[in-house]
């Protein structure tokens, strides 16, 4: 462990104190490892209460900065990086944990393409294409209770999420989020410096327990995928969106986020948290799982004001989506053609997971397809050791430890991503699982 570091700490109020060994670690004078002066020390040497300086590193310690080691002292964070989406760079074996849509159910864009090129659009010119706005609020507004509805076009659903938050949080704000997390609800907390208070997921979705205790714990906003939720492929209960809608009646000026990131290619009904009398709130569907990732498009239909603050985040010209792509998104989900495709993607996506976690429950492990392009598996054994004995049979997994947002640090669960397998090639990794999880496979 390195000894401890006498930096120049400057402020006088917990926030300030903050600021400033966030300034010296940006700056490199505290790096990784290095331990800063007890609490008693730090509040003699800047002349404040004892509070504020436990308050100070409360607020580096929520951020994410600084880890808290008891009597080893109060050390700045090893910033690991989240993990991504997506394949595996390098990997010499075959990459089951990409999360990726199958290409071939993706719509080819050049015919569309053809149809949607016309005139540029120049600066000061509306931030969202007429057509495409017209058929986001019918499409939004079928699934929101609150009678006021605004249209915000963003840069897919990430770009969503992370602009909500910042028009309404500030630095160290509760922001409650299901675990296990989505990858990129995670990255983009952690980046905010906001506070993530986890809510469990069970079998209907985020649990009415955990949002209480989310929101008695002075929560700001709250993020929540209604169904086919990344990675548990769980959907809410109707019955379960109901008793959220009671507990969030209580709270009608926290943001409800709703991210319905499969939306077309979902098998379950649509059951919203976001009661009518809601006052900040926001849908937010982007087209990356049916259209392909790189259509980096998301709609979000929000109440008014929060609208208001999205709209100062884009500018014609400057910040805007490109008409160019919000055009083709219109093209696209309104051909006839296009959607016969998603119709055939989502039964595809469903029979394939329905079939692999019955090759798994004929192995003896019980499993649940749930929905959405990933399959989430229940171990009876760590799953870090289960991942190592597939790397050794050739597979690449994802272990629920990457989307653990509560520290667990021996997940019970693989996250794989099995649609595009050959049968063959299922029948081996559903074996080689069940063979994994024993005490002679691993």
């Amino acid at each position: 462990m390195k000894e401890e570091v006498h930096a120049e700490i400057l402020g006088r109020s917990a926030s300030e104190i903050a600021d400033s060994i966030r300034a010296l670690v940006e700056r490199g004078d505290l790096r990784p490892g290095d331990t800063l002066p007890p609490v008693r020390a730090l509040a003699e040497q800047r002349g404040v209460n004892r509070n504020t300086a436990v308050a100070a590193y409360r607020q580096l310690s929520h951020a994410g900065l600084v880890v808290a080691g008891g009597r080893a002292g109060t050390r700045i964070a090893h910033r690991s990086a989240v993990p991504q989406e997506g394949f595996a760079p390098d990997s010499v074996l075959r990459d089951v944990g990409t999360g990726n849509p199958d290409p071939a159910l993706i719509p080819d864009l050049s015919t569309a393409l053809a149809r949607v090129t016309g005139r540029p659009v120049l600066y000061g010119e509306p931030v969202i294409d007429r057509d495409l706005e017209a058929w986001a609020r019918q499409w939004l507004g079928a699934d929101l209770a609150p009678a006021e509805l605004a249209v915000t076009v963003t840069n897919g659903a990430v770009d969503a999420v992370e602009r909500l938050l910042a028009q309404a949080l500030t630095r160290d704000d509760a922001v409650a989020l299901e675990t296990p997390c989505f990858l990129s609800a995670i990255h983009t907390v952690r980046l905010g410096g906001y506070r993530a208070v986890p809510v469990p997921v069970d079998d209907e979705g985020m649990t009415v327990a955990g949002l209480h205790a989310a929101l008695d714990a002075g929560v700001r906003a709250v993020v929540c995928t209604p169904r086919a939720q990344n990675p548990t492929g769980v959907s809410l209960s109707a019955q379960r969106a109901a008793d959220l809608r009671a507990v969030l009646a209580q709270h009608p000026y926290v943001l409800v986020i709703e991210d319905d990131h499969f939306s077309m290619l979902s098998r379950r009904p649509y059951h919203s948290i976001i009661g009518p009398a809601h006052r900040r709130f926001a849908l937010v569907r982007s087209v990356s799982k049916f259209l392909g990732p790189d259509m980096c498009l998301a709609v979000a239909g929000t109440d008014p004001r929060t609208a208001e603050r999205l709209a100062m985040r884009l500018s014609p010209g400057t910040t805007w989506v490109s008409h160019l792509l919000q055009r083709l998104t219109h093209a696209l989900v309104t051909d006839p053609d296009v959607g016969e495709l998603l119709a055939r993607a989502s039964a595809h996506y469903a029979d394939r997971n329905a079939a692999f976690a019955e090759r798994l429950r004929a192995h003896g492990v019980a499993c649940d397809p749930g929905d959405g392009l990933n399959l989430w598996v229940p171990l009876s054994a760590p799953a870090r050791l289960v991942s190592e004995q597939l790397m050794r049979r050739g597979w690449l997994a994802r272990t629920g430890d990457e989307f653990a947002l509560d520290g667990a640090a021996q997940s019970p669960h693989l996250r794989i991503t099995v649609h595009d397998l050959a049968d063959a090639d299922a029948d081996r990794l559903a074996a080689d699982i069940a063979e994994a999880t024993t005490p002679a496979g691993r």
